[in-house]
């Protein structure tokens, strides 16, 4: 004491002044002390801080720090397939944007939790630089014409003013095109077809919109940023004909054709209609004079359950554009529909819940996808056979039971593997045969096995949201699968193979009592089929087999008319 005395009196201070001298050297002193130490370590300790220097620079804004301080150290990402986050580690953020595919969209987190987070597999399928450039330029197209833009606006005023338009007097600025998705059939038809639509709308730079029914709200998050693909239909001038078969037919690109006098008037829309077996004179769309006649028409109203993107492989007017943005042919699907397809925060509270109660834990998991197209004459005892010759008999998919010991015997391997058998169908009857198999006996190497379903709906019901949305998360759930069984012709089964870049075993449609032989076959890749192409030359009208045209475009193992793209 005598020496702060001495100090106050030298230095003239009152009592006052020298005790918040002094206050503030007991304050300033340590923390200087401890800043010279930490600085010697350039960052905190535990994986992902960041350096003290950056703080003290002012680096990160003060609430990055709360969060980051306040959050426990990033643990390493366990491996695929998991729940996986955009924030996991640096060396899976190619992965969270799918290898380029998706733009950095950190501000739509909460209204899109699944582009954030996801259980699939990371896909070995890269896609090229250039489709990542398109999609970019697609994007800029989509925010500079889509719905409640000035061009937009713009464009449906010419549209209801007029059914002509003066296409050598529009300038670029003004001018957009637009492609008109219509809604066909079950989930399967419609996200096939909007896939291919998507790629229509990409090789000839139009802006696609969907018209989304009320059993299709709230599926999926926007694709496009800061946009909607959703067509505002109230305030759309030709919702009438829309459904109007009448107008359609009129006003189809088969008619245009047709019609020599109305060839060089420049309609200011058009309807496609690609849908399976109606209006075979639209199949003109997959000839180059049919892409010449409507390249300039504003709107295309496209009506289709097809996956049609094969097509567009074998016209000279797109074929070296669109390999070029898909030298991997059999990813079309694979890499658009990851692109497009992101469940809804609705939808993926159903895929999040089930899959972390029945399917996290598995080594392996098993899907099996049922479909009978016709139930009334197919037993389901000739269904259930089917499926246990191919994935027990004929294929080692299903693990193999122990039939030499009686029921109630401990397992006879070490039991250290575990799988799950996801089985996903209308009906219940293949869950619960499967289920009681594996719990009444047990497996020849031992394993653990779960068998689950999601849903059984007894029947495909058309118009009905909720029905769709459990369709939609069975889907997804399917493409997190490592081994899939689908079914014969079924375009549910072709969106869970694509999504999940998996070549699937398909099983026989069987048509009777009799089980087909062999009981399933495997796909020769992970693409759609295409069951209705093109049959006639464009240039000839002489009869084409579309399967023998290129040697990446054959047959379809489950529909010996379709075909599908291959490597």
């Amino acid at each position: 004491m005598e020496l702060f005395q001495s100090a106050k009196q030298r230095l003239g201070w009152d009592n006052k002044r020298f005790a918040t001298v002094l206050i503030l050297s007991l304050i300033i002193l340590p923390a200087s002390i401890l800043l010279v130490t930490i600085s010697r370590s350039s960052t905190f300790s535990g994986t992902g801080g960041f350096s003290i220097t950056q703080i003290l620079k002012g680096k990160f804004r003060q609430q990055e720090l709360r969060e980051h301080l306040a959050s426990p150290p990033s643990v390493a990402p366990t491996p695929s397939p998991g729940f996986r986050t955009q924030q996991d580690s640096s060396n899976r953020n190619d992965e969270a944007l799918l290898d380029g595919l998706l733009m950095s969209p950190e501000a739509d987190e909460p209204s899109c939790l699944s582009r954030h987070q996801s259980y699939r597999k990371h896909s070995p399928h890269k896609p090229s630089s250039y489709l990542i450039s398109k999609l970019r330029k697609y994007e800029d197209l989509h925010r500079q014409c889509g719905p409640g833009t000035k061009s937009y606006k713009r464009a449906i005023r010419k549209l209801t003013k007029l059914d002509r338009v003066d296409r050598d007097h529009s300038s670029s600025e003004e001018y957009c095109k637009y492609v008109i998705w219509l809604p066909a059939n079950g989930l399967g038809n419609r996200m096939i077809s909007i896939a291919s639509t998507f790629l229509f709308a990409l090789l000839t730079e139009r802006v696609l919109l969907l018209h989304q029914r009320p059993d299709m709200e709230d599926l999926f998050c926007e694709p496009f940023p800061n946009s909607s693909w959703v067509l505002p239909v109230d305030k759309f001038p030709l919702q009438k004909e829309f459904w109007d078969e009448k107008d359609r037919h009129s006003h189809s690109i088969g008619s245009l054709m047709q019609n020599e006098s109305s060839r060089g008037q420049a309609s200011s829309y058009l309807f496609v209609n690609v849908n399976h077996g109606r209006y075979d004179g639209d199949n003109v769309f997959y000839c180059d004079r049919g892409q010449a006649s409507i390249e300039k028409i504003p709107w295309l109203i496209m009506l289709s359950d097809q996956y049609y993107a094969p097509a567009f492989f074998v016209m000279k007017r797109f074929e070296k554009e669109v390999i070029k943005m898909f030298p991997e042919k059999q990813t079309v699907f694979h890499h658009l529909g990851r692109y497009l397809f992101h469940p809804s925060n609705q939808a993926w509270g159903l895929i999040k819940r089930f899959y972390r109660a029945y399917l996290e834990k598995a080594d392996q998991r098993i899907g099996l996808q049922i479909r009978v197209f016709n139930p009334k004459t197919v037993p389901f005892q000739t269904v259930m056979d089917q499926i246990l010759k191919c994935s027990s008999k004929e294929n080692n998919i299903l693990p193999k039971l122990d039939d030499a010991k009686p029921v109630g015997t401990s397992q006879s391997g070490n039991g250290t593997s575990s799988k799950a058998i996801l089985a996903v169908s209308l009906y219940s009857e293949y869950y619960e045969h499967i289920k009681n198999m594996y719990w009444t006996k047990p497996t020849v190497e031992g394993d653990v096995i779960g068998v689950y379903q999601p849903s059984h709906e007894e029947y495909q019901k058309f118009g009905d949201n909720m029905h769709n949305m459990k369709a939609w998360a069975e889907i997804s759930l399917l493409s997190t699968c490592d081994v899939l069984v689908t079914s014969a012709w079924s375009t549910f089964g072709y969106v869970a193979q694509g999504l999940g870049g998996l070549k699937p075993w398909i099983l026989h449609k069987a048509n009777d009592q009799n089980v087909p032989n062999p009981a399933c076959v495997e796909d020769l890749s992970m693409e759609p089929c295409f069951h209705f192409p093109p049959t006639c030359d464009c240039d000839t009208d002489e009869k084409v087999d579309a399967g023998a045209l290129v040697p990446y475009l054959r047959h379809c193992k489950d529909l010996n008319w379709g075909v599908k793209l291959v490597e």
